[in-house]
């Protein structure tokens, strides 16, 4: 999708993203600056993360929130959920400025949007920040367990990403087995440490890297992957690039150094430009698992919370990755086009079917 740009008027954004909606939150007593944005409601209201992040200006804070929204709104419907995309991101530290009542002015201002807009956890949230946030309103899903809620959403996360990482094996060597294959799992946060788990447990071969270098020796340690430094990533030799902290990673600088036959992770919106690099992958005949197609399974496991289903059904929801991604490359290949322009093409045919039986939510 296109870059928000600063000196691009906030309309032509939104119409250049094929958004619905963006609501600015602020209220000084509290310290809340926020923005919401809603992407589509075709399929259902839209169910979004909250990011709490500190962006160094506000138009790099309305880039992120029309990106990550848009990016819902396709993972939602790539999985045949019934839910539109929509984001939501705080600006500030969420070490140091999140608070009891930041987070629950925050919900006021969801609920004042009558149900269009679900907030869900992100980067800087968690169950608990939920909690305030359904104090506030009940359009809120990623609740603690101990309140009937479906807790934390990294294993089935994880689980989405290791299917969609099968399905990509299975495309290269003509097996989804595993064993012996080499991953470097860049990004070790809650997501990224279930994965790497589900790797070793396959007898998989695995490089860990994150900002966080204490972190890097107690994951290497815990699970026997091998510690790498944050800037010597691209120059390994591995089967697998499994991207799984921020988005933005995948650029021609970066794709001239992969030494990998595979890119799938879990962070959002890797590509830095989805025409330029999904096309540049394609021809370098590197398999890209697009981003919201894989780390689909928080998406799910909100869903599901929603629906009153049980862990069960949300675990055989998340194994249906497996045969999207599938569908996906199946698509890139026949057409020879980039995996993420496939992916596209079959989100906006089911967005295009469903919209001639309802209109939006």
């Amino acid at each position: 999708m296109p870059v928000a740009r600063s000196t691009d008027s906030i309309f032509s954004q939104l119409a250049d993203c094929g958004h619905k909606k963006v609501v600015y939150c602020s209220d000084p007593e509290t310290g809340l600056k926020a923005i919401i944005a809603v992407h589509n409601t075709v399929l259902g209201p839209a169910l979004g993360g909250v990011r709490m992040w500190t962006y160094k200006t506000e138009a790099e804070a309305l880039g992120d929130v029309l990106r990550l929204s848009r990016s819902m709104t396709y993972k939602a419907a790539i999985s045949g959920l019934n839910l539109g995309g929509g984001s939501a991101v705080i600006i500030g530290d969420s070490r140091k400025e999140k608070s009891e009542v930041l987070m629950r002015k925050f919900g006021r201002f969801v609920k004042n949007l009558n149900g269009e807009f679900i907030a869900g956890e992100d980067v800087g949230t968690n169950p608990r920040d939920m909690e305030y946030i359904r104090m506030e309103t009940e359009h809120v899903a990623g609740l603690p367990e101990t309140i009937g809620g479906s807790g934390d959403p990294a294993p089935i996360a994880a689980m989405g990403v290791f299917m969609g990482i099968k399905a990509s094996v299975k495309e290269v060597f003509g097996t989804d087995s595993l064993t012996g294959k080499r991953v470097i799992v860049q990004g070790i946060g809650h997501v990224g440490e279930h994965l790497v788990k589900l790797l070793r447990d396959e007898n998989v071969k695995v490089y860990v890297s994150d900002i966080n270098e204490d972190r890097t020796r107690q994951v290497s340690k815990k699970y026997g992957a091998e510690a790498v430094a944050n800037h010597s990533i691209f120059d390994i030799d591995a089967d697998i690039y499994s991207p799984c902290a921020l988005g933005g990673t995948i650029n021609t600088q970066t794709i001239n150094k992969l030494k990998c036959g595979i890119i799938a992770g879990s962070a959002n919106n890797q590509l830095e430009d989805e025409e330029q690099h999904g096309q540049l992958l394609l021809d370098k005949g590197i398999i890209f698992a697009p981003d919201y197609v894989i780390n689909a399974g928080g998406v799910i496991n909100c869903y599901s919370e929603l629906m009153g289903f049980t862990k069960k059904r949300s675990l055989q929801l998340t194994e249906n990755i497996y045969e999207a991604t599938r569908n996906v490359l199946r698509l890139s290949k026949a057409e020879n086009i980039s995996t993420i322009i496939a992916a596209n093409k079959i989100v906006e045919k089911r967005i295009s079917n469903i919209d001639k039986v309802k209109s939006g939510y």
